[in-house]
């Protein structure tokens, strides 16, 4: 993946949130909510595209296994 792809993800990232937290009216508690999810999983993304998660198919947390 290249590098201008990944600053385009993260600008319209960027941009939705800041669209979201301006001009839709919901209650404080879930636009923050909506900011958490949104920013976390942006960086599992980054992760992914950095390699990191990228030779992994499959995942144990624990007891709960996760495939990707």
């Amino acid at each position: 993946m290249s590098l201008l792809s990944i600053v385009i993800a993260l600008i319209v990232a960027g941009v939705f949130l800041w669209l979201i937290n301006s001009f839709v009216p919901m209650d404080r508690n879930i636009k923050t909510i909506l900011n958490v999810v949104v920013v976390v999983m942006v960086m599992v993304w980054l992760l992914s595209a950095g390699g990191v998660f990228g030779s992994q198919s499959s995942m144990h947390l624990g007891s709960l296994h996760v495939r990707w």
